[in-house]
């Protein structure tokens, strides 16, 4: 499994441009927004989640994108019910803890045993801000940094539009 240095390292023997912050742990997207200063780019929230047939899915979107679990079954694929991952698989499979999930994980899932998902508007931004491996940095990249990070590692991404929650939840 890479550490947050041997993952920066891979980036950067790669030639995949990434530009690296340090700040204090981030835990959740409000403490991101209150701790995290000025970041270039869209910054994220990453769900790891299971399906009934026991597949997991790493599913990034924009940190402020409202997410319906049931309605991501069908984008996704999924097989029964959606439900988040047990925190012991997320560090079997990524190599990462709960509160450092980030799409940078998929470098140490080497068995490709993760269906990895993005939410397609992110593809359109001009940089996408992403843990490596630890909650007290940040990595930016640009898309095309992100989709040569994805070849590296073997992951396609399965770009979708993440479906709104129903009305009623909006308001």
């Amino acid at each position: 499994m890479l550490d947050p240095d041997s993952l920066l390292a891979l980036l950067a023997r790669h030639h995949i441009a990434a530009e690296t912050y340090d700040h204090p742990p981030l835990r959740t997207v409000a403490e991101s927004k209150a701790l995290r200063g000025t970041l270039p780019g869209v910054q994220t929230k990453n769900l790891f989640l299971r399906d009934g047939k026991k597949r997991y899915f790493l599913l990034t979107v924009a940190e402020d994108a409202p997410v319906n679990l049931k309605a991501l079954r069908e984008p996704l694929g999924a097989r029964g019910s959606l439900s988040f991952a047990a925190p012991e698989a997320l560090y079997e499979l990524l190599g990462v803890l709960p509160g450092s999930v980030s799409l940078l994980a998929l470098a140490n899932d080497e068995a490709r045993l993760v269906n990895f998902a993005i939410d397609r508007t992110l593809l359109r931004a001009e940089a996408i801000g992403c843990h490596p491996l630890t909650n007290t940095r940040t990595t930016v990249l640009a898309p095309e940094a992100l989709k040569a990070f994805l070849k590296l590692t073997g992951h396609l991404a399965q770009e979708i539009d993440v479906p709104p929650p129903p009305a009623a939840a909006q308001s």
